[in-house]
């Protein structure tokens, strides 16, 4: 795992010196262990390595041995041993056991044709001398993260934005259309970011350039969502097991200390249950709260321990420590982000690298299942619309009335959302009624001056939504949920789980995300995704085995709340957000409305998020905007 960036350009760019070590010096802690650039021509190459597989001989950028070809790299390759041997069948020598050389050398046999033979997570930059053609890639998903942009006769790159925004030619700017996505549902779509002139390379896309051209932006990998009616759901059910197994025993490769994360929940319980069975000894790491049962699953992962076998290691994130670390929280982060689960999420991964430098997670398994409650509110509203008009038989809606009914003891916790998407009226297309759910600038409209309200451009930002939500081989409802998820919140969530890691020198893993379990998934028939209106229905059938009925039966789902309404009342929070949101440069911003604010910080309820936008999109001016 490491931090990379480079500067594309034409003719000798040894001018160029300096500011490639400045970038990379702002990446040092993605990788702490070693050092390494690269200048030749019309390249510049910059590397910060986090040493995990090889640790002696693994060093970047790599060259070739005619030294036609140099690399970096950020990442795993899960399955280079396999790669490796069909390599070294046809001829190919090795000098290194790394990972990274057999990239290497898969690139230059294969070139882009080579992308999807990779299981792993990846973002590189890979570069041909004689042509002086390059390409930029991201893998399949969008764990590891790339930014680019052009700026006089250049192409820069980097892992994160703030490397880019250290070259002398970047001038740090504000992408109000960027802002008006984040207003609307605290990410941005597509390759859009919030400073003017840099993008993100989208996942599963690749850039292929000359010099300081760029010649073409390609996608190289997309779900397919036909329907396998043909297997039963007993094939699937024994196909997942098996994937998810292998994914996880592929991603215990490693030369280092490996641990878990260990929420409570099915994903994290799952993934820690299978490591077990690799991994003697495995440390789980869990993060609690004190101040309510509301903010507590620590029965719930001790359960999980007791049953695997793992050594659970809890710890319990304090309001000092919010006070203390959320402007260097959202530093570390480049972009506001989706929600306050930053930084207990932070605080759980700098007590792990305590003990291990790589840890497993459950990321990605309410995209890929359906896990979240907005989901079952949607096909309630279906199957309400379904009993009305009586098309129910026509096979529309892939549950009925009387099957949702019984889980809806699950949305107890959700009235403010069922009341905010149901007071706009019923049975509107799929795609304006999805939107709706995800909708977040009413919210934050509240707060916001009349010259801010006018930042958010709700007909674009609804087109651009509907570009993705609709696409045309997604017919169920259950699948143009999970598909615009996975394009748009699941990146936003692998960019936050990016940045707690290596923001501490840790590699973060995601066994659920190997594509083969999303393409499984994928083709799976609706019906049996969102059986009898249960959410995660496969993937639960899946894990009944190993897990504990504590685990299977819970109603209370959390995903890491932080409890913002007990802290706001006494310092140190209090003067915190009091500091952060009232002060001098957010009045003088003109964002919010200070009025608004006091009535919010007076009133916010238990898991608001009203609270955390603001305050997290003023932190954000403050360390990037501001500072600049």
């Amino acid at each position: 795992m490491c931090g990379i960036c480079g500067v594309f350009g034409q003719g000798d760019l040894n001018h160029q010196q300096d500011n490639i070590k400045i970038m990379a010096e702002k990446l040092q802690h993605r990788g702490p262990d070693s050092t390494g650039y690269h200048i030749q021509n019309s390249v510049c190459l910059g590397f910060q390595r986090l040493a995990i597989i090889d640790l002696d001989g693994g060093n970047q950028p790599m060259h070739s041995v005619d030294g036609r070809y140099s690399m970096i790299f950020n990442g795993e390759i899960y399955n280079y041993l396999e790669l490796r041997q069909s390599l070294i069948r046809k001829g190919i020598e090795f000098h290194t056991f790394s990972d990274s050389e057999v990239l290497l050398q898969m690139l230059i046999h294969h070139g882009a044709d080579a992308l999807n033979q990779l299981n792993g997570m990846f973002a590189f930059a890979f570069f041909d001398h004689h042509t002086e053609e390059w390409l930029l890639a991201r893998d399949q998903v969008g764990i590891k993260p790339l930014y680019y942009a052009q700026v006089d006769d250049t192409v820069l790159f980097a892992s994160e934005i703030k490397a880019i925004l250290a070259h002398p030619s970047i001038k740090t700017q504000v992408n109000n259309f960027a802002l008006s996505e984040y207003l609307t549902f605290q990410f941005c779509l597509g390759d859009h970011t919030l400073f003017a002139g840099v993008k993100k390379l989208e996942p599963a896309h690749y850039i292929r350039g000359r010099q300081n051209e760029i010649l073409e932006i390609t996608e190289y990998f997309s779900i397919s969502y036909e329907v396998d009616d043909y297997h039963t759901e007993d094939y699937f059910i024994d196909r997942l097991r098996y994937l998810i197994e292998d994914s996880v025993r592929l991603q215990t490769r490693s030369d280092v200390p490996i641990g878990a994360y260990l929420s409570g929940g099915i994903d994290s319980s799952y993934v820690t249950s299978i490591a077990t069975d690799i991994l003697n000894g495995l440390q789980a790491f869990h993060g609690r709260f004190e101040e309510s049962s509301h903010y507590d699953e620590s029965p719930y992962a001790q359960d999980v321990a007791a049953n695997a076998g793992a050594n659970l290691r809890m710890m319990t994130p304090t309001a000092q420590q919010f006070a203390d670390l959320m402007p260097h929280i959202i530093y570390m982060m480049d972009e506001p982000v989706a929600g306050p689960g930053v930084f207990p999420q932070y605080c759980v991964s700098r007590f792990a690298r305590n003990d291990v430098t790589v840890v497993l997670g459950g990321q990605g398994g309410d995209e890929i299942f359906g896990g979240y409650a907005r989901y079952l509110v949607a096909y309630l509203e279906q199957a309400l619309k379904g009993a009305i008009y009586q098309t129910q038989e026509e096979g529309k809606y892939i549950v009925t009335l009387e099957s949702i009914v019984p889980n809806l003891a699950l949305l107890q916790k959700y009235q403010p959302l069922l009341q905010h998407f149901w007071g706009r009226g019923l049975f509107e297309p799929m795609d304006s009624r999805y939107f709706h759910l995800i909708d977040r600038s009413p919210d934050i409209n509240s707060l916001l001056t009349n010259d801010a309200q006018g930042l958010i451009n709700r007909e674009a930002t609804f087109a651009a939504f509907q570009s993705i939500f609709n696409r045309p081989d997604t017919q169920s409802y259950i699948n143009k949920m999970t598909n615009f998820d996975m394009k748009t919140l699941l990146p936003a969530l692998l960019h936050v789980e990016d940045r707690v890691s290596m923001a501490v020198s840790l590699e973060s893993r995601v066994p659920l995300l190997d594509t083969r379990i999303i393409e499984l998934v994928a083709k799976m028939p609706p019906s049996l995704k969102f059986s009898a209106g249960r959410s995660k229905y496969i993937l639960k059938q899946v894990a009944r085995t190993r897990l504990p009925d504590s685990v299977m039966n819970r109603q209370d789902k959390m995903g890491f709340p932080v409890p913002l309404k007990e802290w706001i009342g006494r310092e140190p929070v209090r003067g915190f957000i009091h500091e952060t949101l009232l002060g001098k440069s957010s009045r003088e911003r003109g964002l919010f409305e200070p009025k608004a604010l006091e009535k919010l910080i007076a009133t916010e309820g238990r898991f608001g998020r009203q609270l955390w936008g603001a305050l997290c999109l003023e932190l954000w001016h403050q360390q990037f905007i501001d500072s600049a």
